[in-house]
């Protein structure tokens, strides 16, 4: 984001609630236990953008206002104004405490909770270029106009916006729209509204519906359900697949999944060779976009001389993991003439299962024959295919 000006938040707190019918006014009402107005502020604060941020409250309020910013935290942060009989008053009390060198302001309801980084950011940066900015979604549905409740028409909506807060502005050009509507004795619904009467032209950013000026009970509802779909949200998937052969060779140790197998002849390779290990690491790190085993483990390197390739499952794992992925299921199929694995594939899936930190459910092995064909039909080798579905954690 580009530098911008001395920057400071004025968060409007004044109205009562009527619709919400509690006898607390709603911006200390609580949303999933916080106080929609912690929430607010908690939002500019973190925004580290503003040199102050000045919360305007009716007289009447303001203990309990005070009360509440210090057993948040949010005192040090946080100047409060005692606003006026209406928000145009408010606004203009909290532009009136602004530090002489604060250059750009941007205006918030106190009851927007919700509100994005995101938006507030792009607000601040629309009024540093254009002078004024305001949060704004498009009408979706049909506009009807009324005359004693019979439509008389449907309006255009092309060209219609809903207007929101955050409503940004170079503090000079809001002190002239209030001068002005003082003088005319105007009274306008936001501070838009006042630069509109003064020909200052109004920057367009786009809001949210998850935006919510919260205004009756209905609306809490939605906040809350809002909340609960961020702090849960979708899962994302992702799919790898592995792939690993290895030849058959005596005097080697027979090692799959990390069992130890009888048989006349072993794998080959620099590690233990354990080529079903090796496929399900192969398929994580493709889900992970990670390359592929030997990108990670190079054969060149003597540390990986021998190694247990279940050790090698726990790095790939906690690779997953720090890019916020884990394991969901894997299904894997090892091709091999001989030896008969079914009995020893639940000792594999326990194996992998307490490394990848899922129930051996989760791990599905399958041993198959090429019916004599190929490499693996000849006893040359043994091959294996490894799927994995990775999720989000």
């Amino acid at each position: 984001m580009t530098a911008h000006p001395p920057a400071a938040a004025i968060i409007t707190a004044g109205g009562i609630g009527r619709r919400m019918g509690a006898t607390t006014p709603k911006q200390f009402l609580p949303l999933k236990g916080i106080p929609l107005l912690v929430r607010t502020l908690t939002a500019f604060q973190e925004a580290r953008c503003f040199q102050s941020i000045i919360l305007t409250v009716p007289a009447d309020h303001q203990d309990r206002a005070t009360k509440l910013l210090h057993s948040h935290g949010l005192a040090s942060a946080c100047q409060i104004v005692i606003g006026g009989e209406t928000r145009q008053d408010s606004v203009q009390a909290g532009l009136n405490a602004l530090a002489e060198d604060i250059e750009l302001v941007v205006i918030h309801d106190g009851v927007r909770p919700l509100v994005s980084q995101k938006i507030i950011l792009d607000c601040l940066q629309a009024a540093s270029l254009h002078g004024a900015a305001i949060a704004a979604i498009p009408i979706k549905d049909t506009i009807k106009e009324e005359n004693c409740g019979v439509v008389k028409q449907t309006i255009d909506r092309n060209n219609l916006w809903r207007a929101q807060t955050p409503q940004a502005v170079k503090v000079n050009l809001l002190r002239e729209a209030y001068a002005k509507a003082d003088q005319d004795h105007f009274s306008g619904t936001d501070e838009a509204s006042l630069l509109e009467r003064v020909g200052h032209p109004i920057s367009i950013v786009t809001g949210s519906e998850t935006n919510l000026k919260i205004t009756t009970p209905e609306d809490m509802v939605m906040a809350e359900a809002l909340l609960a779909t961020k702090s849960n949200p979708t899962p994302l998937f992702k799919i790898g697949h592995g792939y690993d052969a290895h030849r058959l060779v005596v005097d080697r140790a027979l090692i799959l999944g990390g069992v130890s197998i009888p048989h006349a002849l072993g794998l080959l390779g620099h590690s233990d060779a354990d080529v079903l290990t090796h496929a399900l690491c192969d398929a994580i790190l493709g889900a992970m976009g990670a390359g592929d085993l030997g990108r990670h483990f190079p054969d060149s390197d003597p540390q990986y001389k021998g190694i247990d390739s279940l050790k090698l499952l726990t790095q790939v794992i906690a690779l997953a993991e720090s890019l916020g992925y884990a394991l969901n299921n894997a299904d894997i199929t090892v091709v091999a003439q001989r030896p008969k694995l079914a009995s020893f594939i639940p000792q594999m899936q326990k194996n992998l299962a307490a490394i990848c930190q899922v129930p051996s459910s989760s791990i599905n092995i399958k041993a198959t024959t090429t019916e004599t064909m190929g490499f693996t039909g000849r006893e040359e080798g043994i091959s294996c295919h490894a799927v994995v579905m990775a999720v989000s954690a």
